[in-house]
């Protein structure tokens, strides 16, 4: 299905995509590893090809030169069998072709590691235009409390979460995604976002964590 605009820079969008038929797109913590290190080196005006490195840890692979970033990527979230990111368009272009990188390596890697083939992900990829500043700081509730979807899917989509202290300890250590950024955590993961490129929501870490426990508590996500 064609998408009924054309992203354009300086403007913010959210991307979502979910493996084909529901299906998982990361079984273990190799693969969700794999996707956030192409999150960084996919994002660049230089090509990086990950075979070409395979004596580098994951740590050293956050220092490769990958030039000029493509997109500035705002907030992120892989989960099990879907992921979201919220960026803002750098370069024309540039949203489109970060993602057919990223595909199309994670693809690569995936098939043969699991012995498929085809894509494991659904194409092509959602997008929703930001245009709303109050729904661009809302998103950074929803895709840093999409985890709580794990241990309590009752409690998501507006209904009430059975255990706010359960939910807040469980986001406080799930490491595949950008909410232990805006919790003040020092990672190589870091790297892929630029919060310089979105609007100031959270001064401080105190900010962001009194903004994620709000959400919480009212459960309205």
């Amino acid at each position: 299905m064609e998408r009924k605009f054309n992203f354009s820079p300086g403007e913010y969008y959210h991307i979502y995509q979910r493996g084909n038929n529901k299906n998982l797109i990361f079984l273990n913590d190799r693969d969700y590893r794999r996707f956030s290190i192409l999150l960084y080196t996919a994002n660049g005006t230089k090509t990086i090809q990950l075979s070409d490195h395979p004596r580098l840890d994951r740590f050293e692979l956050f220092n490769l030169d990958r030039g000029e970033s493509l997109v500035e990527i705002g907030a992120y979230c892989l989960m099990p069998n879907h992921f979201h990111l919220l960026v803002r368009e750098k370069k024309e272009g540039g949203i489109s072709s970060l993602m057919h990188r990223v595909n199309t390596s994670y693809s690569m890697y995936h098939n043969k590691k699991y012995g498929q083939t085809g894509s494991p992900l659904e194409k092509p990829f959602k997008a929703k235009h930001v245009d709303d500043d109050n729904y661009l700081k809302y998103l950074f509730a929803y895709i840093h409390l999409n985890p709580i979807k794990i241990t309590d899917p009752e409690g998501w989509g507006g209904k009430r979460i059975s255990d706010p202290s359960r939910a807040k300890i469980f986001l406080d250590h799930y490491p595949y995604s950008s909410y232990l950024l805006y919790g003040g955590e020092n990672l190589q993961e870091n790297k892929i976002i630029n919060k310089n490129a979105f609007p100031e929501y959270f001064g401080e870490t105190k900010d962001f964590e009194d903004f994620i426990q709000d959400w919480i508590n009212s459960s309205e996500v």
